[in-house]
């Protein structure tokens, strides 16, 4: 919502958390650069003189009017909310009218603008208590430009209290381009001391915006998923006592860009971050579950990729908690954790929307056809999934899976398979391990050991283990014990003892887990007919995380079918080439 600037009444300002939201130059430029996207900004130009303490901001948003630069910077000023009732339904970035007049109290402030209609704008200088000193005509363009100037010149100690002018500058770009993942179609120009200092495109989503931040990784790194969700009924409460009783509310909008396990990951869980209606927040409990969803997808000690953004309805939402509004109270927190591991899971599947579209996948049955001429292996291409397999996935429910058609394997370790976008190299173990372990997660379940297997010289440790486990261990002589359980997978290979005893070395139910699944899958340099390859694809492109093992090392190799033109050079005109 948007009104005229006005002063607001009393009784709404006691109810604003109070706080000095200017500390810094970032801090400037946050309060701006915020401003200018609330005023509806698509080009936002940012220039910096850390030296002068100085910052400039200009948009091409849809500007004010005289009256408004008159009373944009006295206190509690804003045009977003008027009564109590809107502090519940806020749908701006900024609104307690508190910047600006902490900016005339720290610094010298200048503003520009002109509204889109009005042929002239206006330059107004504020003294420190926030009414204009100078208004003049100018020509301006429609927008706003901002000037800060001085920043903390009557606050000498406290320039010096402030981080180096190092620090300051990434403190600025950090703090633009977390903003700039919130509104992926706004184009940023940032300057330093009157020189290019880095720039970001408009793109459609934060698919678009974050390669030009993280360098390291490319879009096709990147899966985007939006996902619409109901929103849970809610009314007044003690934590939301602005609410009105119990309403239906729109749905809302979970958007993620994550980071494919198998193609990048962090050192540190530095670039998992969590959005609510176009402002980046501080969420520990949304970013545990951001890691709890993607644990075991990365290799051991690396972090996923992955920006959630919710959109929902701002009732559920109080942004009167933290002066920089980087803290939120959110209602039904638990609902949106689980709507956001269900989202997570969904976009780590592979489906055929996630692959380039071929039009001429024939191009690849028949390179394949070609290849067994002249290699050492022949398969009939006429077997099919069983029907009773189909019939299964049909029953199901599972739709958008990708299809893929064992044709071959190769080394007895990995499966050469079709689909209609080129060919997969899938690694048998590992893929099987994948299976095996979600199985494993499902049901765990621990079956009488006949007869059982007997441990010998275990620390009480590994004893102490066997049982955190659920294993039933007993003394069986001098240093033996008998284990007379053991997970249902284990039971019916030979090397269950060993399997145990590894079990014993330490770690939670899901290490075991992991240690089993990795113990029961297929080995390498296994042969596996094409009914069994089959099936065990099939059952992998099923699994919630098919693109890693749980230990993070990338299942299958895409080789798509334009990648494969570009290699064989199809786009050659060859009777030109030889002078035909």
């Amino acid at each position: 919502m948007s009104f005229g600037i006005r002063a607001l009444p009393k009784e709404v300002v006691n109810l604003i958390a109070a706080g000095e939201v200017i500390d810094s130059l970032a801090a400037v430029v946050r309060e701006l650069v915020e401003n200018a996207l609330d005023a509806g900004a698509t080009r936002i130009a940012v220039s910096v003189w850390s030296e002068q303490w100085r910052v400039r901001v200009a948009d091409n948003g849809m500007g004010m009017d005289l009256g408004d630069l008159q009373q944009a910077a006295t206190a509690h000023s804003t045009s977003k909310i008027r009564t109590s009732d809107d502090l519940w339904k806020i749908t701006s970035l900024g609104f307690r009218g508190e910047a600006l007049h902490s900016l005339v109290a720290l610094a010298d402030l200048e503003i520009l603008s002109r509204q889109t209609p009005n042929l002239e704008g206006w330059r107004v200088r504020y003294n420190s208590e926030g009414e204009p000193a100078q208004v003049d005509a100018c020509a301006i363009a429609p927008g706003t430009v901002v000037t800060v100037s001085n920043l903390f010149g009557n606050w000498p100690v406290r320039r010096k209290g402030l981080p180096s002018v190092a620090q300051q500058l990434k403190a600025i770009q950090t703090t633009i381009q977390q903003i700039a993942l919130c509104h992926p179609r706004v184009t940023w120009q940032v300057q330093q001391n009157e020189r290019p200092w880095f720039s970001l495109s408009a793109g459609i989503t934060t698919q678009h915006i974050l390669p030009q931040i993280l360098r390291q990784v490319r879009q096709t790194d990147l899966q985007y998923l939006c996902v619409e969700i109901p929103t849970p009924e809610t009314g007044g409460g003690e934590d939301f006592p602005g609410q009105n009783p119990v309403s239906k509310i729109p749905n809302s909008l979970i958007q993620i860009v994550l980071g494919l396990p198998d193609r990048c990951h962090r050192r540190r869980p530095d670039w998992v971050k969590v959005a609510t209606n176009r402002r980046l927040v501080r969420s520990p409990e949304l970013e545990q579950t951001i890691l709890a969803a993607t644990s075991r997808t990365c290799p051991r000690d690396r972090y996923p990729i992955c920006f959630l953004h919710l959109q929902i309805c701002p009732s559920l939402i109080d942004w009167n908690r933290h002066p920089a509004k980087a803290e939120i109270y959110l209602h039904s927190l638990s609902y949106w954790q689980e709507q956001a591991s269900r989202a997570i899971e969904q976009a780590l599947r592979i489906s055929p929307t996630q692959a380039s579209e071929a039009n001429q996948s024939q191009r690849v049955t028949t390179l394949l056809k070609v290849s067994e001429e002249k290699a050492g292996y022949n398969v009939s291409r006429s077997i099919q999934p069983t029907s009773e397999e189909a019939e299964k996935t049909q029953k199901s429910g599972e739709i958008g899976l990708i299809e893929l058609r064992a044709v071959a394997q190769v080394h007895n370790m990995y499966i050469v398979a079709e689909h209609p976008t080129g060919m997969w190299l899938v690694e048998q173990h590992i893929a099987h391990e994948r299976v095996l372990y979600e199985q494993l997660c499902d049901r765990w379940q621990l079956v009488p050991l006949e007869p059982p297997a007997i441990l010998s010289h275990l620390t009480p440790a590994q004893v102490e283990q066997l049982q955190r486990l659920g294993l039933e261990i007993e003394p069986f002589g001098e240093q033996l014990w008998a284990v007379r359980n053991a997970p249902d997978l284990l039971t019916k290979r030979e090397d269950c003892a060993a399997a145990l005893l590894e079990l014993s070395l330490g770690g939670d139910l899901q290490t075991a887990q992991v240690a089993t699944a990795c113990r029961s899958a297929i080995r390498n340099g296994t042969p596996l007919s094409l009914h069994q390859m089959q099936t065990l694809l099939d059952q992998w492109t099923r699994t919630r995380h098919p693109r890693t093992c749980p230990h993070g090392r990338p299942i299958y190799l895409a080789l798509e079918e334009s990648s494969l033109a570009r290699f064989f050079r199809r786009h050659w005109v060859i009777g030109k080439s030889h002078g035909i």
